[in-house]
Parts: structure tokens; C-alpha cells; sequence
């Protein structure tokens, strides 16, 4: 009896462990996916009518940002998304500084309803031009 609940056991925690495994992509789940700074710049290049979202603050977005860029600061994403990306079909590429918080909003903006949302990460890994103000 108590080999019966050892293996009962057993199965359920190979079968739990074996269920994230088929995941490559966690952020995939959320309804954004995630790109290379190169992938990034890449769609760009290919694609002028891409949407380039800069969720830093505006001091960072002064520093440097990237060439058409537009920033809504990613604490101001809920409230300010929607009145400056009017096309939720839009293709929008996110970054911030790190990576942090271009996470966060490119969630926030599957949540108001973007379908075409990508997370590059933070401008410390773009190792192409950008432009200060």
C-alpha cells in the first residue's frame, strides 16, 4: 500500500515538473514576443512602418534613443497607449533601458488589446545609431 502512494507520488511530481518544459517562450503566453536587439533592427530596416516605443523616462529618452522612437513613459502606459497608438493591428516594437519594463508594458499593451507586440529589450544592447535631443 504505501509503495502504491510512493508512486502515485512519484507520477505527479515528474508529471508537473515535465509540464513547463515544452516552453521556449514564457512571454509568448502573455501575447507578446520577445526579439534580439538584431531582430529588432532587422524588422525596422524592412519595415518603415513599424511603431518604435520608448518606455524610459523622458530624461533616459533625451540621453539617446532610437531615430522615431516615440515615448509614453511605461508607468504612463494604461493611460496614455491608446491616444497615441491609435492602430491596435500596428506592428510595435518595445524597449526600455534593460529590459524590465518594456516587458511590463508590452503586457500592458496585449492587455488593451495591441496584436502586434514585440519586447527587444533595453537600449544597452542596441549597438546601432541613435539620437539625443
Amino acid at each position: 500500500m504505501k509503495t502504491k502512494y510512493l508512486l502515485i507520488l512519484l507520477l505527479i511530481l515528474i508529471t508537473t515538473t515535465l509540464s513547463g518544459c515544452g516552453r521556449e517562450n514564457d512571454s509568448s503566453y502573455s501575447g507578446y514576443s520577445k526579439l534580439t536587439a538584431k531582430e529588432a533592427k532587422e524588422m525596422m530596416d524592412d519595415d518603415s512602418s513599424i511603431t518604435i516605443l520608448d518606455v524610459r523616462t523622458e530624461e533616459e529618452y533625451k540621453t539617446g534613443h532610437i531615430e522615431g522612437a516615440i515615448l509614453i513613459p511605461d508607468t504612463e502606459i494604461l493611460e496614455k497607449a491608446e491616444e497615441s497608438l491609435t492602430d491596435k493591428s500596428a506592428t510595435i516594437l518595445v524597449y526600455c533601458r534593460s529590459g524590465r519594463r518594456s516587458a511590463l508594458a508590452a503586457a500592458d499593451l496585449v492587455e488593451l488589446g495591441y496584436l502586434k507586440v514585440y519586447d527587444f529589450g533595453g537600449i544597452i544592447d542596441w549597438e546601432y545609431d541613435i539620437v539625443t535631443e
